[in-house]
């Protein structure tokens, strides 16, 4: 035995035996509480066996006396022996006895099995005991080690030293420094598992708001730019449009293009916030991926007049529980930006079937720019857009939006992308 389990030992004497003592006074109490239910279950199912047995063999006795009496035109009669068993006779019209029958044998029969019966129910419940305890102490060791380090937690002792030292710690962080390095250290052993603890969720405290502070950069940067062009047409309208029919019409029309961007802005990133809270769920149905493809195809083709829209799919009908709603606003999203980065005239193509894993796709391949192998890991960030489409209109957020779609279906992207040559991406859904 080492000497740091001789000093554990020796600091929590009979902690074990005592912690053994109650994990078994549990695990007797649960089995009781097993043989119990389960004994009423065994008990109330073969009564019921029992009754039903009876019912039935009185029934099929009752139907055969009377096709006796009605066959034989004969006259049954009915009394009870000294058992008070019921026995019945079938007379001929001379009084002579034709069928003698006794009700002893059959019932005896039928307890007899269901008894039987019974034995064998608790004979099994016998035998499975031993399972059961193996089970129940499997299920109750996690919950008895959970125990055992709070019990271990509350017993330990630390000096003013120790306290001391993790308040110089804590005041020592610096908030602006970066890096994945961990900003405690004690120094201590004792503290070692504090000091890991506070460290991970130091770190992802970290994590999270240089995430929360480049979303907020970024949204105010997208909504910056519609708010100078909005200014400046106001400023413009105010100093020469009241007069001038031409500068008027423009002014007007730009305030509304950039009010139509800023609200379609401040909408995709309510979304994304709702979802980063929780507070949009799925509403799954079960529904043909075909024929949702279809519809959008159908859409597409009807809105967009530029590009010529094809749609594929295999005979199969293949179906999943997926929310319909959510599901067709990802897919749009592609949609969108292939036809954004497509040349006019030339094909889109949308398709559904299996991959090589035999899970489902929903695809949508266009004949656009493409993009270098270098931006797409970076494509389903926020606000992230390329050199070659900064020039387009768009938020940047839409791919946001349809990841976090397909992430809530437990599904994922497959893409494959050449400049100059078009992109295809799969949501593929498991």
């Amino acid at each position: 035995m080492s000497s740091s389990q001789k000093h554990k030992k020796a600091r929590h004497p009979g902690k074990g035996s005592d912690q053994q003592r109650r994990m078994s006074s549990i695990t007797r109490r649960l089995h009781w509480y097993w043989i119990r239910d389960r004994f009423w279950d065994y008990l109330v199912t073969d009564l019921i066996l029992f009754a039903l047995a009876v019912i039935g063999w009185c029934a099929d006795r009752e139907y055969m006396q009377c096709r006796e009496i009605v066959l034989a035109n004969q006259r049954s009669v009915f009394f009870a022996d000294k058992t008070k068993m019921l026995i019945y006779q079938v007379l001929s019209p001379d009084g002579k006895v034709l069928v003698h029958a006794s009700a002893r044998e059959p019932l005896q029969a039928i307890c007899g099995i269901i008894g039987g019966l019974f034995v064998l129910q608790l004979a099994g419940m016998l035998f499975s005991y031993f399972h059961e305890d193996r089970k129940i102490r499997r299920i109750l060791e996690p919950i008895n080690e959970i125990a055992l380090k709070a019990e271990e937690l509350s017993k330990m002792s630390f000096s003013e030293e120790k306290y001391q030292r993790i308040e110089e710690a804590l005041e020592s962080i610096d908030p602006d420094k970066s890096g994945e390095s961990a900003p405690l250290h004690f120094g201590d052993s004792d503290l070692g598992g504090v000091e890991a603890a506070m460290n991970n969720l130091l770190l992802r405290m970290r994590e999270t708001y240089r995430q929360q502070a480049r979303f907020v950069n970024d949204a105010s940067h997208e909504l910056r730019t519609p708010i100078a062009v909005i200014q400046g047409y106001a400023s413009m309208l105010d100093r020469w449009g009241k007069t001038d029919p031409h500068i008027l019409e423009e002014g007007i029309g730009a305030i509304k293009n950039e009010a139509d961007h800023m609200n379609h802005l401040v909408e995709q990133l309510l979304f994304l916030a709702r979802g980063d809270s929780g507070k949009t769920s799925l509403k799954l149905e079960n529904i043909s991926l075909n024929s949702m493809m279809q519809e959008i195809y159908e859409e597409s083709f009807m809105i967009d007049e530029d590009h010529i829209y094809r749609m594929s799919a295999p005979e199969e009908d293949i179906r999943r529980n997926v929310d319909p709603g959510l599901l067709k606003q990802a897919v749009r999203i592609l949609i969108d930006n292939a036809a954004k980065y497509t040349p006019k005239g030339e094909e889109i193509l949308l398709s559904t079937g299996r991959n090589e894993k035999g899970e489902a796709y929903l695809q949508v391949q266009d004949l656009g720019i493409g993009m270098a192998q270098s931006e797409i890991p970076h494509i389903f960030e926020r606000f992230f857009r390329s050199d070659e489409v900064r020039s387009s209109a768009g938020t940047g957020l839409g791919l946001s939006i349809a990841k976090w779609i397909v992430d809530k279906h437990q599904g994922h992207f497959e893409i494959l992308s050449r400049q100059e040559l078009g992109t295809r991406i799969r949501i593929v859904l498991p």
